[in-house]
């Protein structure tokens, strides 16, 4: 006589066990790369808000070389930047303080002088970069040109500096 054998139905306990082993080592890695993507993005509000000041700031400086006057030369309230450089950033929510420091006479600087530093302090970013700052400074190239770059202030996470 033939015996039949009964179809399995369902799952053993050790095949759902790495079921669920294999989707916590995935929620292990993604979770966090999710959170500093989430970050990046909220910066970008602000990264290109610095964008938007330092082409003004740079057509400034190379339009008239002996500018800034003493009272724009250190700016540091929202209302002063769209004052002097015709750009708002009061509605920006991620910055809790702003701060512009261009020397005088800025555009009759030699080459490889740093010629402005725009500053910016997070906030309602997430961390870890809430309450740090971030800098995107203006150095004189050979040509007379402006060119940017980004660095962090204090402990600011290497990998939130934003690329050139």
């Amino acid at each position: 006589m033939l015996r039949k054998m009964k179809a399995q139905k369902g799952f053993t306990l050790i095949e759902l066990l790495i079921v669920i082993a294999i989707i916590g080592i995935l929620a292990a890695i993604a979770i966090p790369m999710y959170q500093a993507q989430t970050v990046k993005a909220r910066m970008t509000e602000v990264t290109n808000a610095m964008s938007n000041i330092s082409s003004a700031v740079a057509a400034k400086i190379q339009e008239d070389t002996v500018w800034p006057d003493a009272a724009i030369a250190g700016m540091s309230a929202a209302v002063n930047i769209q004052s002097s450089l015709g750009i708002a950033v009061e509605s920006i929510g991620r910055v809790s303080a702003w701060s512009i420091s261009i020397p005088i006479n800025a555009g009759q600087s030699a080459a490889g002088t740093e010629v402005a530093t725009i500053q910016a302090t997070f906030q309602n970013t997430g961390n870890p970069v809430n309450g740090m700052s971030v800098i995107l400074f203006g150095t004189i190239a050979g040509d007379g040109s402006i060119t940017w770059g980004w660095r962090g202030v204090g402990a600011f996470p290497q990998a939130y500096i934003p690329r050139r």
